[in-house]
Formats: C-alpha cells, structure tokens, sequence
C-alpha cells in the first residue's frame, strides 16, 4: 500500500454531508479529549496520588513520595511505547471504525480498573494496561479524519485528532484536577471513564464504515522499522518530546513549591499550558503541509527559548505563565510535525506510522518524568526537570539536524530517505 492509497481521497470515501463529516471528526477529537483526560490528569494531582497510594513515605518525605508517583505517568508512558506499534501492525486489516470501538472500550475498562485498584502496585499496573490503545487510537483516529478531511490536508487532519487532546488541556484536565482535588482522585477516573464512554457512542453514531488495508501484513508494517530514518524520527520525538514532560510532569510541585502559589492555582497553570497546546497543535499541522523540515526546526527554536525562560524566571508569576504557556504550545506544534515525518518515511507502512509518533513521543513522557523525578529525588529541586527538559530538547534538535542532513545526502546521491533510489518528489519539495 503506497502512502497515496493509505490516507483514501475524497473520492474513495463514502458520500457524506458536511454535517455528518464535522458530527465524525468531532467525534474522533473527543477520543483525543479523553486520553488527554487519562494521560495528563496525573500531573496535577500527583500530590494526592502519592499521599493516598504511599501515605507512609508522603508523611516522612514528599519530595521522594512526589518522584515515586511519577512512574504512574512514566508507566503510562511506557503502555503507549508498548501498544501502538503492537496494535497498529496487529490489526491494519481490521475496518477502521471497528477497530476505533474495541480501543475505547479498552480505554473505558482500563480507566475504571485505575480508579477502582486498591493499592500502588495495581494502579501503576493499570495506568500501564489503559495506556496500550492510545497510540493505535490517534494512528488510526488520524488516518480517519484525513480521509474525511480530503487530500492535501493530511497535517490538519492529524492536528484536528490531536486537537481533542490540547483542548483537554485547557478544559477537561484542569477541570478534572479540581474534581479530583475536592472528591478525590478516583473519582477524577471515574469521569474520565465517563468520556471514553460517551466517546464510544458517538464514534458509533457518526464515523462511516472504512475498510482497514486488506493487503496489510505485520510483516509489511514492520518494515517500517528498517529504514534509517524512521528511527531518526522517532529520536526527535522520543529524545526531544521529553522536555515538555519533565516540566508538565512536575508542574503542581512546581507552582507550589517554586513559584510559591496555592494548589488552587495549579488548574489555573495548566488552563494556560493547554492554551497553548491548543494554538500550538493548530500552528504546528498548518506549518507541517508547508514545510516538514521548516516547522520541525522553527518550533524546536521555540521550544529552547520557552524552556530556558522557564528555568530562568519560574520563580516569578509572569515568567511562569508566559514561558509554561510557549512550552505547551511549541511541544504542541512539533506532535503533528512529527506524525507526518513519520508518515513520509514510512512509506507503505502507514497505519505502524500514524501510531509510532505516540509510541515516540510517550518514550519522552517517560524519559522526562523518570529524570526530572530522579533530579528531584536526589535534592536538586524542583526547577531541575526544567534544566533536564531544556537538554533533552537540545539532544531532540541535534537528531532532527541529522534527520535532515541525511536527506540532502541521499538527495544529492540520487535516493531519498533512505529506503531506495526512487525520486520522490512531494518529500523532496519539504
């Protein structure tokens, strides 16, 4: 299957009014809404997972308790680096929308079995098990929306999939946190399950009936792991990524305890990073179908300047604001920057591809927590992840460096990422 044939036109599509296509895409973005919900929610109440789930250790020492909560998001994490590819390669043949409905019916156990657990252990387990439909979700989710959207808008429909999960961030995290701040944290999932379920039912409703790619093999779509630059992309994200996350990890500690604010501010603070997000994500899928290379780099700038602003001023309530705000949306703009690459390169490996840039970018959800909780842990405070993020950003930018430089190598040698000696011209032009 050619990347072409991947994302079906307009004309291959079912016949569908307008009404019903925005009633579907709004239907995938909810999807998007609840893993943010799932995913995120974590953070801003990481102080009370750890006082509820490792009571003993929160009362002699929060700072430690604080850092061990955090492998519940580095386990997430690592759920999502574990399901998209398996998932993704697994089923490429099933219908799409058939597929859609099993992954959030396992997102909705999933989220319940975390809030209902008793203990650390099982919750950490959980977070881990409702984490594996999270790539394959957006992967196919965005294949979707970009048959519904028509060609030429591949980015925007990714961004539009995605923009469920950055407006989560403005809206459903920050509101959830504060449910979860007045009644617990448990039942903060308990409602977060409540959305995979509404999400069910309307991607039931409205998505049409498509075909997954009946040629599809898991040995085809694990071709994809063969090409030099499909590893490279997946180094910018999972390197480069991280350093929104070792700063979103630990942001409650870090409005508390840094910039010296009450927890009642930290919904506030992450209101402002999903604001962000979401202009980011919008920014980042228009600038991704002008210029791949050009949006990759222009919002890596962003992104070092946002963090070492951060690190800088985090003590300040402007600083904090301003620069939490061009972090969430700079991280926001290269996700579809990024999913795209991934698409380019992979070439007949698409449905794999739409899902590794998750199983990418959650390798640096966990990278960054894991080292901004060990920093914390080992008494640096909790400006430290900042500093770790702004390295790990660097590490991110420097792969994309080489990503790029490869391309002029094979250009200027007749072949084109790598994969062969076909001129291809649409990647070529980026």
């Amino acid at each position: 299957m050619t990347q072409q044939n991947s994302v079906e036109s307009a004309a291959d599509a079912p016949a569908l009014s307008p009404a019903r296509v925005r009633f579907a895409l709004l239907a995938l973005a909810l999807g998007g809404f609840g893993i943010g919900a799932t995913e995120f929610v974590a953070m801003g109440l990481l102080p009370n997972l750890a006082a509820d789930l490792i009571p003993g250790l929160y009362a002699s020492d929060p700072a430690a308790a604080n850092a061990q909560a955090g492998w519940l998001i580095s386990a997430y994490a690592l759920g999502v680096v574990v399901g998209a590819p398996t998932i993704a390669a697994a089923a490429a043949r099933w219908p799409r929308k058939k597929l859609l409905l099993v992954l959030l019916t396992a997102f909705t156990l999933g989220t319940l079995a975390s809030a209902l657990l008793p203990t650390f252990g099982w919750v950490l387990a959980a977070r881990f098990v409702a984490a594996l439909p999270h790539g394959a979700y957006f992967g196919i989710a965005s294949l979707v929306a970009a048959s519904l959207m028509g060609p030429g808008k591949r980015a925007r429909g990714v961004a539009l999939v995605l923009s469920g999960l950055t407006i989560s961030n403005v809206i459903g995290v920050p509101a959830i946190t504060w449910l979860g701040q007045l009644a617990g944290w448990r039942v903060a999932y308990v409602a977060v399950a409540a959305i995979f379920a509404l999400t069910f039912l309307a991607v039931l409703l409205s998505v049409p009936f498509q075909p997954g790619d009946k040629t599809a093999t898991m040995r085809q779509e694990l071709k994809a792991f063969g090409r030099a630059q499909v590893w490279f992309a997946l180094g910018i994200g999972a390197i480069g990524f991280g350093g929104l996350f070792a700063v979103y990890s630990y942001v409650a500690p870090l409005v508390t305890e840094v910039t010296g604010l009450g927890a009642s501010a930290v919904p506030l603070v992450l209101i402002v990073i999903g604001l962000g997000m979401t202009a980011g994500n919008f920014a980042g899928g228009w600038a991704a179908d002008k210029s791949v290379r050009r949006s990759m780099f222009g919002f890596y700038a962003v992104m070092l300047v946002a963090l070492l602003g951060l690190a800088l001023t985090a003590q300040t309530v402007p600083g904090l604001l301003v620069f939490v705000f061009l972090v969430g949306g700079a991280a926001a703009a290269l996700s579809p920057t990024i999913q795209t690459r991934l698409m380019d390169v992979a070439r007949d490996s698409q449905s794999i591809a739409a899902a590794l840039n998750h199983s990418a970018l959650n390798i640096g959800n966990a990278l960054g927590a894991l080292l901004g909780g060990l920093a914390i842990a080992a008494g640096f405070g909790y400006v430290a992840p900042v500093w770790i993020g702004l390295g790990l950003t660097v590490l991110g930018l420097m792969i994309a460096v080489l990503s790029f430089s490869w391309d002029g190598l094979r250009r200027r040698r007749g072949e084109v990422l790598g994969y062969g000696t076909e001129l291809i011209q649409t990647v070529n032009a980026r």
